[in-house]
């Protein structure tokens, strides 16, 4: 026993280090039959996968240029992080975007920039920007809602989002003036900071379904009535990550407060089926919307990605005909968003924000129906210039997710569907979450989205208006086909948009409708 000992006492570190190689490499090749290369490359396989799983990183931050990566390039989450920690947020040097590549936006600014004077909101707060239009105002709605601002919080559920991520967004916006949709996980506590709310619900009807999993309608009163910053419902009908797909929330995932807030089992995977079970054709929607509207009182709408037109064509006939309908709609990119999804679906199908948003907003502008609708966009718009191209097309608000997530600190790792997010914002983990800071990082979503409505302001001044409803498609060119012409949107997308009604901010915040606490 001495000798083995004094045996083991003279080999090295480095013959240490020999020994568990071996054993890797005899496991490699006689035990695991799972990995081609680990078995034929015994150990050196194993760097190759070391170096496949870091692969993203390495590219995101070495090897990617400022313009290349997608879903948000290196410029555009410089500028979101910029913005919400409130540092200079300026590029220098002339911008190193290819002006001349297709679909590159221009806007048309003005000889003479809009002027305002000392009693103007916008001379007093640089950040006021609410929308222009009331939910819920034409339906005659018991309470009617104006956004007070508008950029807004998209849909994103407590479950797929942390509850540290969750509360910090809600925080967020109630310094900012916004709002918070929910998402189709139901109204959780970390909803209930004092933001005003958008209650969200799918096709699991979470939050305000039954034992048989079907939608409650005395369960969402009873939500509303305790609740009163819920100031409107939406309806998913589809979403840009994967429309008409439904999901699984797995029952490894299903904790106890997850299943009080979503009113399902414990220890039972949850089915969100691809179709709704309270409607099943555009007649029975446009009930079940003013049902809800009836008893709740709240503006109702729906969000959907975009793709066949025919529902939507029946849709616009019959709010024509009957005189009802959704207080606003939520055109959804399928870009994809936060929803993890297949690439199949997350690559083709549905259409892009601005081919599906243009085919929609025309079918109710052929009818005169707009001027009764809140457009709301969804689909990377989170940054000014976007948003007046957007504008002028025809959104009256829109809503942003991932560069929400931005600004509270996700690094677009990429890992939101494993559990795994490094950042702590979309992840259930309590150790990953911990290091997210709430008060710090609900300042830094507000502080994003005051810079937004700041910059949009002056790009708004700068085309000659006071305000983005105010924009027309001639005042946005694209470039267009493969001889890098440019066209104004009218000419693109083939439409006017509509004017909204305006008499200047000045009579917006004055609104009795007006939400985000400005009262």
């Amino acid at each position: 026993m001495t000798e083995f000992t004094e045996i083991l006492s003279h080999i090295t570190w480095w013959m240490w280090a020999l020994i568990v190689l071996l054993i890797v490499a005899i496991r490699d090749i006689f035990f695991q039959k799972r990995h081609t290369i680990s078995h034929n490359f015994p150990i050196i396989g194993h760097i190759r996968y070391l170096f496949e799983s870091i692969g993203p990183e390495i590219r995101q931050y070495f090897v990617a240029n400022n313009r290349e990566e997608l879903p948000f390039n290196r410029i555009e989450r410089s500028w979101i992080y910029a913005s919400a920690k409130k540092e200079n947020n300026y590029e220098g040097f002339g911008t190193d975007r290819d002006i001349y590549a297709h679909q590159h936006i221009f806007i048309n600014n003005a000889m003479m920039p809009f002027k305002i004077d000392k009693n103007h909101p916008n001379y007093l707060d640089k950040t006021f920007l609410p929308c222009a239009k009331v939910m819920g105002l034409h339906n005659k709605r018991k309470k009617p809602y104006r956004p007070a601002s508008i950029i807004n919080v998209s849909a994103m559920s407590f479950g797929s989002l942390s509850a540290k991520a969750i509360e910090s967004l809600n925080k967020g916006v109630k310094m900012a003036h916004a709002y918070h949709n929910t998402g189709e996980g139901g109204l959780s506590p970390y909803h209930c900071n004092g933001g005003d709310v958008i209650f969200h619900f799918g096709t699991g009807y979470f939050g305000v379904r039954d034992e048989n999993g079907d939608f409650s309608i005395e369960k969402l009163v009873d939500m509303v009535e305790k609740t009163p910053y819920i100031r409107a419902i939406e309806i998913k009908l589809s979403q840009g990550a994967k429309p008409g797909k439904g999901g699984v929330l797995p029952a490894a995932k299903i904790t106890k407060e997850i299943a009080n807030i979503r009113h399902v089992p414990l220890g039972k995977d949850v089915l969100s089926p691809p179709n709704h079970s309270a409607f099943s054709n555009v007649p029975e929607m446009l009930e079940f919307i003013e049902i809800i509207a009836e008893k709740t009182g709240l503006p109702v709408g729906i969000k959907a990605a975009i793709g066949k037109l025919d529902q939507w064509i029946e849709l616009a006939d019959l709010m024509l005909k009957t005189g009802k309908g959704p207080d606003f709609i939520t055109i959804d990119g399928g870009e994809g968003g936060t929803g993890a999804a297949p690439p199949s679906f997350a690559d083709h199908v549905s259409l892009p924000w601005v081919y599906g948003f243009s085919d929609v907003y025309k079918l109710f502008k052929d009818r005169n129906l707009t001027d009764r609708i809140v457009f709301i966009g969804s689909g990377k718009l989170g940054f000014p210039a976007k948003a007046a191209m957007a504008f002028a097309m025809g959104v009256d608000c829109i809503n942003v997710a991932r560069e929400a997530m931005m600004s509270i600190g996700c690094i677009q790792a990429q890992v939101c569907h494993t559990n795994r997010c490094p950042s702590g914002v979309a992840t259930q983990s309590k150790w990953l979450q911990s290091g997210i800071n709430i008060p710090l990082k609900s300042e830094r979503l507000a502080q994003y989205f005051k810079t937004f409505r700041k910059e949009l302001i002056e790009i708004t001044h700068a085309a000659g208006y006071e305000h983005p409803c105010q924009f027309q498609m001639k005042d946005i060119d694209v470039n267009v086909d493969d001889h890098n012409l440019s066209e104004d949107l009218n000419k693109t997308y083939m439409y006017e948009k509509t004017a909204v009604p305006f008499n200047g901010i000045q009579a917006l915040k004055s609104c009795s409708f007006l939400g985000g606490n400005h009262k």
